[in-house]
Order: structure tokens, then sequence, then C-alpha cells
């Protein structure tokens, strides 16, 4: 078995009393002392602090790139504003999702940031467009940590002048002791905050410095999956993966006009013809929100029925468990699209059939700065 990674900051996690588990490769904190109903609860009122510098950051160069980069993700990428970033996914050619994505215009390059447990795969496949002249580069020797809360801006600016002026999904660098900070107004957790990647020399020196202000606290593994999961966001390898397309998966928002049929740069990406006929015609399933009714929390792999008894199950719930936020369980599960929100449909827990309300995602409102 492959020894797990340790990313800069581990002795800090030791230091501040994180609980480390194998997560995709690597030894991270999943919580802390305070546990994760506090860490959920403090992010949401405060500011937290996430170690994410397992995730993958990779520059693309090159003639084109915004225009090479489009062969591999269905999203806008042409019409990306320098300085600012965008959502997107890599495609296979069934149609599947290979992994989602942040894509940055950081003028002469592309600034990438992927999910961890797909960093190899995914730069394997990036490196299909050298063939087009672009230069992949895997970023090593930098750390990746994400400030989220309704006082990020404020703790930040304290420290970095200049980043309240920052709006949702842009992109800047600034210098913080001699260090060049690659900063995003950006997250994944439904709040305002900053992702930042520091050379990994300063790493903890900067994480130090935002955990000194009473405003912030280290946020684990566990309170970062339910902070996600009250957002709607989806998580690869639960709500999507090679099997689930982007319109099963909630996520035809990601694939604009032009990249669709009729449109100025219709398909030419993965995949195309299967993915853009479905959202055409709208699609079978599609991932939707569900509260069930009591305290009990439905978890991923739970089978959901149209009836209280009798009949195939009609979906499973891919991400599940308890919102603090909003008090009580909530879960999301891929089913037909024809259900109409307020429905009620049945988990089968331990034998049991509960019933569920079918729910507008997100559960707990954005609050992003625009």
């Amino acid at each position: 078995m492959a020894e797990l990674r340790r990313t800069k900051l581990f002795d800090l996690h030791l230091s501040r009393g994180g609980k480390m588990v194998p997560f995709a490769g690597w030894e991270m904190p999943v919580q802390y002392p305070m546990g994760v109903l506090g860490e959920h609860l403090h992010t949401r009122a405060k500011a937290g602090l996430f170690d994410v510098s397992h995730m993958g950051q990779v520059i693309l160069r090159g003639p084109n790139v915004a225009e090479a980069l489009e062969s591999l993700v269905p999203a806008d990428i042409v019409g990306l504003g320098q300085g600012r970033q965008r959502y997107g996914l890599f495609t296979n050619g069934t149609g599947g999702i290979l992994d989602d994505l942040m894509i940055a215009n950081k003028g002469d390059h592309l600034f990438l940031v992927v999910n961890a447990a797909c960093v190899d795969q995914d730069i394997a496949h990036l490196r299909k467009l050298e063939s087009l002249g672009i230069s992949v580069e895997p970023i090593a020797g930098r750390a990746l940590l994400a400030l989220q809360g309704p006082e990020a801006e404020g703790v930040l600016s304290g420290l970095i002048p200049g980043v309240e002026a920052m709006k949702f999904m842009d992109v800047a660098e600034f210098d913080w002791q001699g260090a060049t900070l690659w900063i995003s107004r950006s997250g994944y957790t439904g709040e305002d905050g900053f992702e930042i990647s520091v050379p990994e020399a300063q790493a903890v020196a900067l994480a130090e410095a935002l955990l000194g202000d009473e405003a912030v606290a280290p946020i684990g593994l566990g309170a970062r999956d339910s902070l996600r999961l009250e957002a709607g966001m989806p998580l690869y390898g639960h709500d999507m993966d090679i099997e689930t397309s982007p319109a099963a998966a909630a996520l035809g928002w990601s694939i604009p006009k032009a990249r669709r049929l009729g449109g100025a740069r219709e398909g030419g990406f993965p995949g195309a013809d299967a993915i853009l006929a479905e959202l055409a015609a709208g699609a079978a399933k599609t991932r939707r929100g569900l509260r069930p009714e009591g305290r009990a929390p439905i978890r991923e792999g739970v089978e959901i029925f149209a009836g209280p008894e009798g009949g195939e199950a009609i979906g499973k719930v891919c991400s599940g468990g308890f919102g603090p936020s909003v008090g009580g369980p909530i879960a999301m599960a891929i089913l037909p699209a024809e259900l109409a929100e307020g429905e009620t449909v049945y988990a089968e827990l331990r034998g049991k059939r509960l019933p569920v309300v079918l729910t507008a995602l997100p559960f707990h409102k954005p609050s992003y700065k625009r």
C-alpha cells in the first residue's frame, strides 16, 4: 500500500488537535476538537480555514490555449476574461464526467485546480493538448488554503490589502512577505471566501497568521462535506462520475449556449453528441434535493422508491447527512426529472421506508460577493 502523503501543514494540524484520516492518498484532518458540528456553524458565522493542498494545481501555456482546452472541456474558455475563473468539467467519449475543475485566465496562461483523487488521470488527459503546442505544467511547491465565511474578507484584507475589491470568481496575485499569492474569490461552502495558492515555504506562516485572528478556526474534511452538501454542491465520485452525464448531475448550467447545439463553438469536446442531445431533449433523471422527515439522516447508497411499499428503486442517495445550518437531515439523489418539488418519495433505511420530500437546491442560500 502506498505511503500517505502529507501537506506542509501536517504538523500544524496535529498541534491544533486535528484527527488525521486517509483521503485520496493523503493524510488529512477530518475534524478538530471543536467537532464537525461546531466547525460547520463557525464557518457559517465567522471564518473557517481549510487545508486543500492535496488538490492538483496545473498551468497550461501555449498558442490559443483557451481554444485548445475547449477540446476537452465543454465550458466557455475563449470568453473567459483575464482575471476571472470558471467552473468546468472533463468529459469522456460516452458523455460521462471524468472530473470537475476550476479554470482561471491569468493572461499569458490558464491556471487549473483539479480534484486530489483525479490528479494523475487529469494530467494525463491534459497532455493530449501537447500535440496542439500546449505545455502542461503540474505545479509543485505550492500549498492551497481556503478561507471561507462571512468574516473571511475582513480577516484576509487585514493581512493583504486589496482583496476586498475582488468579486466572486475574480482571480489576482498579491505579495505577502515576499511571497506571491494566487488568490481567487471562490470556495466550496456556499459562503463568501477565498482560495489561496501560496509557496510551501510560506504556507505555515500564512496559515498561522490567519488563525491568529479570533474569527478564524481550522476546519476539517467533515465540515467541508456538510457545508458543500448544504450548498447543493456535487462531489466528484459521489454525485458525479464516468457513468453520470452533466445533465444528470444537474451541471448543464456549466455548458453555455456557445458550446451547445447551434452555438458559435458547438461541441468539439469528448462525448459532445450524447451530452448535447440530452441537454436539448431534457434529462430523464437529474440530481435533486431531499429533506427526510424526522431526524434520521439518509446517507450515500440508500435506495429511493416512489411509494411506501413495492416497486423498483427509482434512484439512490449520492450524498447525504445532517445539515447543521438547516437543522435536520438533507440528501441529494439522481431521480426522475418529472418529479415535482414538494412530492414525497421513500428512502429504504434498515428495511423500513421513510418519507422524504423533494426540495429545491441549495438547502442553504449562498452568500457570494457579486
